[in-house]
This record gives C-alpha cells, structure tokens and sequence, in this order.
C-alpha cells in the first residue's frame, strides 16, 4: 500500500467517524428537545387546565347575582371552560380561544378581589407556559429542518411539533 493510499483512507475514515459523532450527538440533542417540548406542552395544558378552573368559579359568582342575563352568560363561561379542558390537541386552541372571549366579555368589575387576583395569576401563568412552549417549539424545529438532519432521518419520522397560538386577554400587554 503507498503511502498516499494509505494517507486517504486515513483521512476517510477520520471523516466518518467525525460525522458519525456528529450525528450521534445530533440525535441526542434532538431527542432532548423533545423532550423538552412535550414537558412544556404538560405545563401549558395544566396552566390552561387552571385557568378553566377559575373561569368556571368566575362562572359561579356570576351565576349568584340572579339576573338572567348574568346567568346566561356564566352558563356559557363555564360551558366553554369545561369544553376547552376536555378538548382534544388539535381543537384545544379554538376552545382556548373560547374561553378567553368568553372572559373578556364578563364583567371584570363585578368579580370579587380574590378571582381577580386568581385570574390575573393563571393568565399569567398561561402566558409564560405558552411562551416556553413555543420556545421549545423553534429550538426544536430549528434543528430537525437542517438538511443533514433531514437527509439523515435523525429525528426519526415523527411529525414536527406544532406552535399553539392563542388570544391573551386580561393580560397587561395582551391584545
């Protein structure tokens, strides 16, 4: 074997192990961040599964000042509170989205301080969980759409994860 040869098939194996190691840690990485997604989607579910709850004892208290309009509305707000907990993934934001008109159009002035506070706290909480979630989204779709990653199949063939936009009313600085 002469030394050239020898020199290039040096180098080529030098080369593949260095993209082999890459593509290891690539993998892992990329698992990682699915974990981390689906770790951020169980925190934004139990923020919204909270933020329900107050939606329906906000519904509660309506439902006690007896007028009929007040009723039929609390009716409502608690309809859809417990229609976006149940809702499966993919309808999972129009019901969010539901139940955050439905608290815009309550009387945010006839609540007791405690339910304000209450409300202000989850939405707030729903807030930052959508965040981090949709942050773990980007990282996570950020690296799955390289083309290496993609030509290589390293994260498998499970379908990219999905961002979850919602209305963020009630919240200082929400629309």
């Amino acid at each position: 074997m002469s030394p050239t040869t020898t020199l290039i098939l040096l180098v080529a194996i030098v080369a593949i192990v260095l993209l082999v190691g890459w593509a290891v840690q690539t993998a892992n990485r990329l698992d990682r961040l699915n974990v981390r997604v689906d770790l951020a989607r169980q925190a934004l579910h139990a923020s919204l599964d909270r933020r329900s709850v107050v939606a329906r004892a906000i519904a509660t208290d309506m439902a006690a000042s007896g007028t009929p309009e007040v009723v039929t509305s609390a009716r409502d707000l608690a309809a859809v509170a417990d229609h976006a907990e149940r809702a499966d993934p993919a309808t999972r934001e129009a019901a969010e989205n539901a139940v955050s008109a439905a608290l815009a159009r309550a009387d945010p002035q006839s609540r007791p301080p405690g339910l304000v506070a209450e409300l202000a706290d989850a939405e707030t909480r729903v807030m930052m969980a959508r965040r981090f979630y949709n942050d773990a989204v980007r990282d996570t779709r950020n690296l799955a759409e390289r083309r290496p990653v993609r030509w290589l199949r390293l994260g498998g063939r499970a379908p990219l994860p999905d961002y979850f936009e919602i209305i963020e009313r009630g919240v200082p600085g929400g629309p």
